[in-house]
Protein backbone atom coordinates (compact mmCIF):
# COMPACT_ATOMS: atom_id res chain seq x y z
CA UNK A 1 0.00 0.00 0.00
CA UNK A 2 0.81 3.29 -0.93
CA UNK A 3 2.40 5.56 1.93
CA UNK A 4 1.80 8.90 2.31
CA UNK A 5 3.95 11.20 3.93
CA UNK A 6 3.26 13.07 7.17
CA UNK A 7 3.48 16.57 5.52
CA UNK A 8 0.40 15.66 3.31
CA UNK A 9 -1.57 14.87 6.21
CA UNK A 10 -0.96 17.60 7.78
CA UNK A 11 -1.56 20.01 5.17
CA UNK A 12 -5.53 18.11 4.73
CA UNK A 13 -6.26 19.78 7.18
CA UNK A 14 -5.27 22.54 7.13
CA UNK A 15 -8.68 24.04 6.60
CA UNK A 16 -9.62 23.19 9.70
CA UNK A 17 -7.48 25.71 11.41
CA UNK A 18 -9.00 28.10 8.65
CA UNK A 19 -12.55 27.73 9.62
CA UNK A 20 -13.64 26.81 7.23
CA UNK A 21 -15.48 23.56 9.24
CA UNK A 22 -19.27 24.04 9.86
CA UNK A 23 -20.52 21.99 13.01
CA UNK A 24 -23.95 23.50 12.81
CA UNK A 25 -24.20 23.54 8.94
CA UNK A 26 -23.16 19.78 9.45
CA UNK A 27 -25.76 18.58 11.28
CA UNK A 28 -27.80 19.22 8.54
CA UNK A 29 -28.35 15.57 6.93
CA UNK A 30 -26.89 14.49 3.93
CA UNK A 31 -29.57 12.17 1.95
CA UNK A 32 -29.46 10.50 -1.31
CA UNK A 33 -32.56 8.93 -3.32
CA UNK A 34 -33.30 5.00 -4.11
CA UNK A 35 -30.94 2.76 -5.72
CA UNK A 36 -32.41 0.47 -7.60
CA UNK A 37 -28.97 -1.26 -8.45
CA UNK A 38 -27.98 -1.60 -4.65
CA UNK A 39 -31.66 -2.32 -3.73
CA UNK A 40 -31.70 -5.06 -6.21
CA UNK A 41 -28.91 -6.94 -4.46
CA UNK A 42 -30.76 -7.26 -1.03
CA UNK A 43 -30.45 -11.06 -0.85
CA UNK A 44 -34.19 -11.83 -0.56
CA UNK A 45 -33.80 -14.43 2.33
CA UNK A 46 -31.84 -11.39 4.24
CA UNK A 47 -33.96 -10.41 7.16
CA UNK A 48 -33.43 -7.29 8.69
CA UNK A 49 -33.02 -5.92 12.39
CA UNK A 50 -36.08 -4.32 12.33
CA UNK A 51 -38.19 -5.08 9.09
CA UNK A 52 -37.78 -1.84 6.81
CA UNK A 53 -35.14 -0.26 8.91
CA UNK A 54 -31.32 -0.17 8.76
CA UNK A 55 -29.90 -1.04 12.14
CA UNK A 56 -26.07 0.70 12.69
CA UNK A 57 -23.61 0.40 14.92
CA UNK A 58 -21.70 3.29 15.05
CA UNK A 59 -19.09 4.48 18.22
CA UNK A 60 -20.36 5.97 21.53
CA UNK A 61 -17.62 7.92 22.06
CA UNK A 62 -16.85 11.38 21.29
CA UNK A 63 -14.41 11.12 18.02
CA UNK A 64 -14.60 13.55 15.52
CA UNK A 65 -15.13 13.77 12.67
CA UNK A 66 -16.42 10.09 12.57
CA UNK A 67 -19.13 10.58 15.33
CA UNK A 68 -20.07 13.19 17.88
CA UNK A 69 -23.09 14.88 19.52
CA UNK A 70 -24.93 17.44 17.83
CA UNK A 71 -25.72 20.85 19.83
CA UNK A 72 -28.66 19.70 21.44
CA UNK A 73 -26.58 17.29 23.13
CA UNK A 74 -28.79 13.41 21.53
CA UNK A 75 -28.47 13.67 17.90
CA UNK A 76 -25.23 11.64 16.52
CA UNK A 77 -23.77 13.47 14.18
CA UNK A 78 -20.25 12.82 11.73
CA UNK A 79 -18.71 10.88 8.96
CA UNK A 80 -19.83 7.54 9.88
CA UNK A 81 -23.50 8.70 10.76
CA UNK A 82 -23.39 10.28 7.58
CA UNK A 83 -22.22 7.35 5.51
CA UNK A 84 -24.78 4.99 7.37
CA UNK A 85 -27.51 7.36 6.36
CA UNK A 86 -26.72 7.28 2.45
CA UNK A 87 -26.51 3.55 2.69
CA UNK A 88 -29.84 3.54 4.43
CA UNK A 89 -31.30 5.77 1.84
CA UNK A 90 -29.76 4.18 -1.27
CA UNK A 91 -31.49 0.69 0.15
CA UNK A 92 -34.32 2.60 0.50
CA UNK A 93 -34.65 2.10 4.44
CA UNK A 94 -35.26 4.13 7.28
CA UNK A 95 -31.62 4.87 9.54
CA UNK A 96 -31.49 3.55 13.48
CA UNK A 97 -27.99 4.06 14.96
CA UNK A 98 -27.08 2.37 18.04
CA UNK A 99 -24.01 4.05 19.85
CA UNK A 100 -22.19 0.99 20.59
CA UNK A 101 -18.44 0.66 22.26
CA UNK A 102 -15.41 -0.76 20.66
CA UNK A 103 -15.83 -4.18 22.16
CA UNK A 104 -19.13 -4.62 21.56
CA UNK A 105 -19.92 -4.83 17.57
CA UNK A 106 -17.86 -7.72 16.48
CA UNK A 107 -20.45 -9.84 19.53
CA UNK A 108 -23.59 -7.28 18.22
CA UNK A 109 -23.01 -8.30 14.12
CA UNK A 110 -22.55 -12.16 15.08
CA UNK A 111 -25.52 -12.20 16.97
CA UNK A 112 -28.09 -10.26 15.12
CA UNK A 113 -28.10 -7.33 17.04
CA UNK A 114 -27.19 -4.63 14.43
CA UNK A 115 -27.19 -5.02 10.52
CA UNK A 116 -24.22 -2.93 9.85
CA UNK A 117 -21.23 -2.00 12.11
CA UNK A 118 -19.37 1.55 11.28
CA UNK A 119 -17.13 2.06 13.94
CA UNK A 120 -14.19 3.03 11.91
CA UNK A 121 -13.25 -0.45 11.10
CA UNK A 122 -10.54 -1.70 8.96
CA UNK A 123 -10.12 -4.52 7.44
CA UNK A 124 -7.70 -7.34 9.02
CA UNK A 125 -7.41 -10.85 7.50
CA UNK A 126 -8.23 -12.19 10.51
CA UNK A 127 -11.48 -10.01 10.97
CA UNK A 128 -12.17 -11.71 7.02
CA UNK A 129 -12.46 -14.45 8.93
CA UNK A 130 -16.02 -13.66 10.43
CA UNK A 131 -16.81 -10.68 8.74
CA UNK A 132 -17.68 -9.34 5.24
CA UNK A 133 -16.38 -5.87 4.42
CA UNK A 134 -17.14 -3.26 1.82
CA UNK A 135 -14.90 -0.21 2.08
CA UNK A 136 -15.46 3.43 2.20
CA UNK A 137 -12.24 5.16 3.31
CA UNK A 138 -9.29 4.72 3.35
CA UNK A 139 -7.20 5.54 6.91
CA UNK A 140 -4.01 5.53 8.56
CA UNK A 141 -3.03 5.63 12.38
CA UNK A 142 -0.97 8.59 13.69
CA UNK A 143 0.78 9.77 16.90
CA UNK A 144 -0.09 12.92 18.57
CA UNK A 145 1.51 14.53 21.25
CA UNK A 146 0.39 18.10 23.58
CA UNK A 147 1.57 21.38 21.52
CA UNK A 148 4.62 21.85 23.71
CA UNK A 149 5.70 18.60 24.03
CA UNK A 150 10.21 17.87 23.35
CA UNK A 151 8.76 15.02 21.39
CA UNK A 152 9.00 15.87 17.41
CA UNK A 153 9.17 12.25 15.46
CA UNK A 154 7.37 8.90 16.59
CA UNK A 155 8.26 6.67 13.36
CA UNK A 156 9.52 3.83 14.68
CA UNK A 157 10.17 1.11 17.73
CA UNK A 158 12.99 2.99 18.89
CA UNK A 159 10.97 6.33 19.27
CA UNK A 160 8.22 4.90 21.61
CA UNK A 161 10.46 3.09 23.95
CA UNK A 162 9.89 4.00 27.47
CA UNK A 163 6.78 6.57 26.71
CA UNK A 164 3.36 6.27 28.18
CA UNK A 165 0.87 5.90 25.00
CA UNK A 166 -2.79 6.55 25.12
CA UNK A 167 -4.54 3.75 22.81
CA UNK A 168 -7.72 1.64 22.24
CA UNK A 169 -7.51 -2.18 23.68
CA UNK A 170 -8.39 -4.79 20.79
CA UNK A 171 -7.23 -2.11 18.18
CA UNK A 172 -4.67 -2.27 15.45
CA UNK A 173 -2.95 0.37 16.86
CA UNK A 174 -2.77 -1.69 19.98
CA UNK A 175 -1.12 -4.48 18.06
CA UNK A 176 1.23 -2.17 16.71
CA UNK A 177 2.48 -1.27 19.66
CA UNK A 178 2.97 -4.45 21.37
CA UNK A 179 4.93 -5.41 18.35
CA UNK A 180 7.08 -2.46 18.69
CA UNK A 181 7.05 -2.84 22.32
CA UNK A 182 8.71 -7.16 21.75
CA UNK A 183 11.01 -5.71 19.46
CA UNK A 184 12.79 -2.86 21.57
CA UNK A 185 12.68 -5.63 24.61
CA UNK A 186 14.81 -7.69 22.46
CA UNK A 187 17.40 -4.61 21.52
CA UNK A 188 17.70 -3.46 25.05
CA UNK A 189 15.34 -0.67 25.06
CA UNK A 190 12.50 0.43 27.30
CA UNK A 191 8.67 -0.75 26.18
CA UNK A 192 6.47 1.83 25.83
CA UNK A 193 3.25 2.12 28.69
CA UNK A 194 -0.09 1.24 27.11
CA UNK A 195 -2.31 3.02 28.76
CA UNK A 196 -5.93 2.15 27.67
CA UNK A 197 -8.95 4.51 27.83
CA UNK A 198 -12.18 4.44 26.57
CA UNK A 199 -13.50 7.97 26.36
CA UNK A 200 -11.76 10.73 24.71
CA UNK A 201 -12.36 13.40 27.91
CA UNK A 202 -9.90 11.42 29.63
CA UNK A 203 -7.47 10.85 27.19
CA UNK A 204 -7.45 15.09 26.19
CA UNK A 205 -6.95 15.22 30.18
CA UNK A 206 -4.29 12.95 30.36
CA UNK A 207 -2.13 13.94 27.65
CA UNK A 208 -2.60 17.72 28.89
CA UNK A 209 -1.86 16.93 32.70
CA UNK A 210 1.23 15.16 31.65
CA UNK A 211 -0.01 12.10 32.61
CA UNK A 212 0.55 10.40 28.73
CA UNK A 213 2.76 11.65 26.31
CA UNK A 214 1.18 10.37 23.15
CA UNK A 215 -2.11 9.16 22.15
CA UNK A 216 -1.92 6.62 19.20
CA UNK A 217 -5.49 6.65 17.16
CA UNK A 218 -7.29 7.21 13.70
CA UNK A 219 -5.44 9.84 11.89
CA UNK A 220 -8.26 11.81 10.72
CA UNK A 221 -8.88 11.94 14.66
CA UNK A 222 -6.17 12.92 16.12
CA UNK A 223 -5.34 15.47 13.18
CA UNK A 224 -8.95 16.90 13.48
CA UNK A 225 -8.35 17.74 17.28
CA UNK A 226 -4.99 19.33 16.85
CA UNK A 227 -5.87 21.29 14.16
CA UNK A 228 -9.16 22.72 15.63
CA UNK A 229 -8.23 23.36 19.44
CA UNK A 230 -4.48 23.50 18.77
CA UNK A 231 -3.66 22.05 22.17
CA UNK A 232 -1.67 19.16 20.29
CA UNK A 233 0.52 17.99 17.28
CA UNK A 234 0.39 15.18 14.98
CA UNK A 235 4.52 13.84 14.89
CA UNK A 236 4.21 10.16 13.02
CA UNK A 237 2.37 7.88 11.13
CA UNK A 238 1.41 4.03 11.84
CA UNK A 239 3.39 1.69 10.15
CA UNK A 240 0.43 0.20 8.09
CA UNK A 241 -2.14 2.14 5.65
CA UNK A 242 -5.92 0.23 6.49
CA UNK A 243 -9.17 0.29 4.24
CA UNK A 244 -11.96 1.12 6.44
CA UNK A 245 -15.15 -0.50 5.76
CA UNK A 246 -18.86 -1.03 6.45
CA UNK A 247 -19.41 -4.89 8.36
CA UNK A 248 -21.53 -7.59 8.05
CA UNK A 249 -21.54 -10.66 8.94
CA UNK A 250 -19.65 -13.67 7.10
CA UNK A 251 -21.63 -15.04 4.72
CA UNK A 252 -25.50 -13.18 4.85
CA UNK A 253 -24.72 -11.24 1.22
CA UNK A 254 -25.65 -8.13 2.65
CA UNK A 255 -22.28 -6.44 1.63
CA UNK A 256 -22.99 -6.53 -1.72
CA UNK A 257 -25.92 -4.09 -1.65
CA UNK A 258 -23.80 -2.27 0.67
CA UNK A 259 -21.33 -1.85 -1.95
CA UNK A 260 -23.41 -0.76 -4.60
CA UNK A 261 -25.17 2.12 -2.31
CA UNK A 262 -21.26 2.82 -1.79
CA UNK A 263 -20.71 3.00 -5.36
CA UNK A 264 -23.72 4.94 -6.36
CA UNK A 265 -23.28 7.68 -4.22
CA UNK A 266 -19.48 8.21 -4.97
CA UNK A 267 -20.93 8.20 -8.90
CA UNK A 268 -23.62 10.97 -7.45
CA UNK A 269 -21.20 13.05 -5.52
CA UNK A 270 -23.28 12.83 -1.83
CA UNK A 271 -20.02 10.71 -0.84
CA UNK A 272 -17.77 13.23 -1.70
CA UNK A 273 -19.51 15.85 0.23
CA UNK A 274 -19.60 13.78 3.17
CA UNK A 275 -16.26 13.48 3.71
CA UNK A 276 -15.53 16.82 2.23
CA UNK A 277 -17.37 18.57 5.31
CA UNK A 278 -15.64 16.32 7.33
CA UNK A 279 -11.79 16.72 6.38
CA UNK A 280 -11.64 13.61 4.98
CA UNK A 281 -10.93 14.22 1.49
CA UNK A 282 -7.54 12.40 0.38
CA UNK A 283 -9.02 9.49 1.97
CA UNK A 284 -12.00 8.71 -0.01
CA UNK A 285 -11.99 5.48 -2.60
CA UNK A 286 -12.95 5.30 -5.87
CA UNK A 287 -15.03 2.59 -5.64
CA UNK A 288 -15.95 0.31 -2.66
CA UNK A 289 -14.14 -2.81 -2.38
CA UNK A 290 -15.63 -6.33 -1.26
CA UNK A 291 -13.37 -8.30 0.70
CA UNK A 292 -9.71 -6.25 -0.13
CA UNK A 293 -6.67 -7.76 1.11
CA UNK A 294 -6.82 -6.84 4.78
CA UNK A 295 -3.75 -5.47 7.25
CA UNK A 296 -1.57 -8.69 9.09
CA UNK A 297 0.90 -8.81 11.63
CA UNK A 298 4.14 -10.84 12.39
Amino acid sequence: MKFVPLALIVLSTASFAQGSLDLNANEQPIHTAKDPIAIGKIPQNYQFVEPGTLTVAISALNSPPLAMLASDNRTRIGSDPDIARLLADSLGLKLKLVPTAWEDWPLGITSGRYDVALVNIAVTEQRKTKFDFATYRVDFLAFSVKSDSPIQKIAGPEDVAGLRIILGSGTNQEKILLGWNEQNEREGRKPAQPIYLTDDASGNLYIQAGRADATFGPQSVVAYKAALTGKTRVVGLGPKKAYVATTTKKGNGLVYALQAALDGAVKRGEYQQVLDRWGEKGEEVAASEVNPPGITYP
